[in-house]
């Protein structure tokens, strides 16, 4: 955080400690969608993950710490920050946190941030570069854990097609474990989806039960990819399915006929990584 920031913050601080305040209750309300697209806004949770977006260059609305935070000096360095950029910050009681987070043990640091998100008309795609699309996901855990995912393996961004879960949901940026402010995501309806990947030609590989490409056997090296992952149940509709042009299979042993969507999406992004990467000397189909 290289922002100057002032030395002083008296008078600048809110004191609250009723679960009535106005402002409170404005930020509770984020727990539900409407809110969170009125406002723009989303609830993340954590003193380093806070840090971590305000570095990246994320916007805070408001701070909100606990009274017991007080003094510590990476507190005091963010709630500064926050005011030098507009931003309200909170000191508040172990239950304002409480009722705010939902949680018996609430992090001690709270902020609401506004939403960022990347217009498909905004993505150039590079050679080597990996996407993963994601069609219609339901669950906040599994799309939480996708993004955080893509984020180790290095991926470009992720793309979410149709009535995907709300990726700024509490459960959602929980499951990111602070990967929400390091990749890129875009939202796109399926029909936008398939007229951007027919024009920019990436590689795009759908994961499908009925794939007849091993996954490990897909040249995935010298131009972009696009893994494209289906819903939870239904996995990839038709439409999706027939644009692909790789239908893939992860093999499996066993007695179980599928993966939970997170792990079959981190299986194969980081085998596409790891051919773009040239981290080894895999079989090309």
């Amino acid at each position: 955080m290289s922002d100057s920031t002032p030395t002083s913050r008296v008078g600048q601080v809110k004191d609250i400690t009723s679960l009535s305040n106005p402002v409170i209750k404005d930020i509770r309300a984020l727990s539900m969608k409407k809110h969170r697209d009125e406002t723009g806004t989303f609830l993340a949770e954590g003193l380093k993950l806070v840090i971590d977006a305000i570095e990246l260059g994320w916007a805070i609305r408001t701070l909100i710490y606990a009274k017991a935070q007080r003094g510590k000096p990476q507190v005091e360095k963010i709630a500064a920050l926050t005011v030098a950029r507009g931003g309200l910050v909170l000191e508040v009681s172990d239950k304002v946190l409480t009722a705010i987070t939902r949680r018996d043990n609430p992090q001690a640091v709270i902020a609401v941030f506004e939403q960022r998100v990347t217009a498909l008309d905004q993505v150039k795609l590079k050679p080597d570069q990996t996407w993963v699309a994601l069609d219609r996901v339901r669950d906040p855990g599994n799309l939480g854990t996708i993004i955080r995912t893509a984020d180790a393996a290095g991926a470009a961004g992720v793309i979410l097609i149709g009535d995907t879960v709300d990726p700024f949901s509490t459960e959602t940026v929980r499951a990111t474990m602070g990967s929400i402010f390091a990749v890129p995501l875009v939202r796109v309806s399926e029909a936008a989806f398939l007229a951007w990947s027919k024009k920019a030609s990436p590689l795009l590989v759908g994961s499908h039960l009925k794939g007849s490409v091993d996954y490990r056997t897909i040249g995935y090296k010298g131009r972009p990819v696009v893994l494209l992952m289906g819903n939870e149940q239904a996995g990839l509709p038709d439409t999706l399915a027939q644009a692909c042009e790789k239908l893939a299979r992860i093999p499996q042993a066993g007695r179980a006929d599928s993966l939970n969507l997170a792990i079959a999406t981190g299986v194969m992004l980081f085998e596409a990584r790891r051919h773009c990467l040239e981290l080894g000397d895999p079989p090309r189909e």
